[in-house]
Parts: structure tokens; sequence; C-alpha cells
């Protein structure tokens, strides 16, 4: 027998069978492991995609608490993508790059904590 999402899955394949059949282009990845369904437009491209990604990863770090072996690291390396992904088609500005190696730095000191700290989560 099907779970509901098992079963949410496959209509949901029926239905963007139909949308294809009326010519709209629809892009779908899932991850039944997860539970994970994700549609794009035709229109989507990959800096896009990087971007809504990103979205989840800060989400992540800001609702993990800092005390969390490896939050410094998933902060701060989220930070300098953020800056990147923003500026990925123009070039970075001197502040910028001061603030992408300030949260390198970061980077490097929370590694050590990291390295040193195990976790139960």
């Amino acid at each position: 027998m099907l779970d509901d999402f098992e079963e949410f899955h496959k209509s949901l394949l029926e239905l963007v069978e139909f949308f294809k059949k009326k010519n709209v282009l629809v892009k779908m990845h899932t991850d039944p492991g997860s539970n994970i369904i994700r549609i794009y437009g035709e229109r989507s491209d990959g800096l896009t995609l990087a971007k809504t990604g990103l979205e989840e990863i800060e989400e992540l770090a800001l609702t993990t608490a800092e005390h969390h072996p490896y939050w410094g690291l998933l902060y701060n390396g989220s930070e300098i993508l953020k800056i990147v992904l923003e500026k990925w088609n123009d070039k970075l500005t001197e502040d910028e790059i001061k603030q992408i190696s300030w949260y390198a730095d970061e980077i490097k000191n929370s590694s050590s904590h990291a390295t040193s700290h195990g976790h139960d989560e």
C-alpha cells in the first residue's frame, strides 16, 4: 500500500505529464528518501537554483544553536556563498572581499572547535 507521500508523488507526476502535453515545461527532482520534491520552471537556471538552495542552508544556520560544533562553519560559509551568488555576474567590491576574508577567518576559528567536539544531533 502506498503511503501518503508516495501517493502525492504519483499524482504530481501525472500532473506534470498533463502540463507537458500542453507544452508547459517543468523540471522536477524527487528525493524519495527525504520526502522532498522540487519543481522548477523552464526558465530556472543554475544561479537561481543555487540561491534558493542557499536559503535552505541559511535557515538551518539561523535555527541551529550557536553551541553546535558546526554552526560557525555553516553560518560563515553560507554568508560567503550569499555574497558570491549575489555578485555572480558582477565584480566584487573591496568591502565585499574584506567581508569574505573576515568570514573565512571565522571559518578557520570554527574549524578547531568542530574537530575538538563531538555532537549528538
